[in-house]
Formats: structure tokens, C-alpha cells, sequence
């Protein structure tokens, strides 16, 4: 699973590097904005894959040692998830 993240959020990084690029070449905006969007997606989808990891492993595990507070945490992680 990190290595897989890590894997993404270097492609990100790189991705991120290019709309800079393609800002400094006054590239047309529409391209850009295209660039931007599928960024995002990307770090949508890291987003969903961290927190299906953390709820099958961090979540778990604090449950059964008996702390339910983190339902609250993982409801505060899931609004703030779903704004965007």
C-alpha cells in the first residue's frame, strides 16, 4: 500500500511540475485547467485509497482496543473528504 502511494504522489509531483511548465510557456488556458483537473482526480483517488487503509487497519485497531472516540474522527475525515 505505501509503496503504491508513494508510486502515485510521484506521478502527482511530477504532473503538478508540468502544469507549472505549461504556465511559464503561457500555454492556452483550457489545457491547463485540463491538466489541473485530472491532478486533482488523481489526488482524489490517493485520498480514497489512504482512508480505505486506515479504516481497515488505524480504525480497526482502535476500536477494538476499545476507543470509539475514533468513529467521531473518521466522520470528521469523511466531511472533509466529501467537500471537495
Amino acid at each position: 500500500m505505501k509503496k503504491n502511494l508513494t508510486t502515485r504522489l510521484n506521478r502527482i509531483e511530477g504532473q503538478v511540475r508540468g502544469i507549472k511548465g505549461m504556465i511559464d510557456k503561457d500555454t492556452y488556458c483550457d489545457d491547463v485547467i485540463t491538466q489541473i483537473a485530472a491532478t486533482q482526480s488523481a489526488l482524489n483517488s490517493v485520498s480514497k485509497l489512504l482512508l480505505e487503509g486506515h479504516m481497515k487497519s488505524c480504525i480497526v485497531d482502535r476500536i477494538q482496543e476499545g476507543d470509539m472516540e475514533v468513529v467521531d474522527e473518521l466522520l470528521v475525515t469523511m466531511k472533509r473528504l466529501m467537500k471537495k
